[in-house]
């Protein structure tokens, strides 16, 4: 699922125009963002034809949080260019329940000394019992 440069024109008026040092251009990130959403694969497994995986992860970013993902893939339904519905699922280990045990409870922070020096930490000698005569 690309757009081609035809498709861009319709609905490049939803997208900012690229300010200062730009190594690629929106319809590249666009494309990458499509490949991501269709592919379902992770940002670093991105085709290197698209370009560097971080800058086109942080442009999408940008412009999840401003609401122009939302204004291009409205456009992209309404000019009938493509079908994309995003629904989002998340599961981490921030949502996942955990045993309580795993939750990291609170550690001991007073050490309380034991009855022998050593016990605390590893053994100072071993005792390795020997005979020295044979009756």
């Amino acid at each position: 699922m690309e757009i081609t440069d035809t498709q861009y024109r319709q609905i490049e008026r939803c997208l900012p125009t690229p300010r200062g040092n730009v190594t690629l251009d929106n319809l590249h990130v666009l494309n990458a963002i499509l490949y991501v959403t269709e592919q379902g694969c992770k940002w670093r497994g991105l085709p290197k034809r698209f370009g560097n995986w971080h800058t086109i992860y942080t442009r999408m970013n940008r412009w999840s949080k401003s609401g122009v993902l939302d204004r291009v893939f409205a456009q992209l339904q309404q000019a009938q260019i493509t079908r994309v519905k995003i629904e989002a699922v998340a599961l981490d280990s921030t949502i996942v329940k955990v045993h309580p045990d795993g939750t990291g409870a609170l550690k001991k922070t007073v050490r309380k000394p034991l009855a022998g020096l050593a016990a605390d930490g590893p053994p100072r000698f071993i005792w390795l019992p020997r005979m020295l005569e044979r009756p």
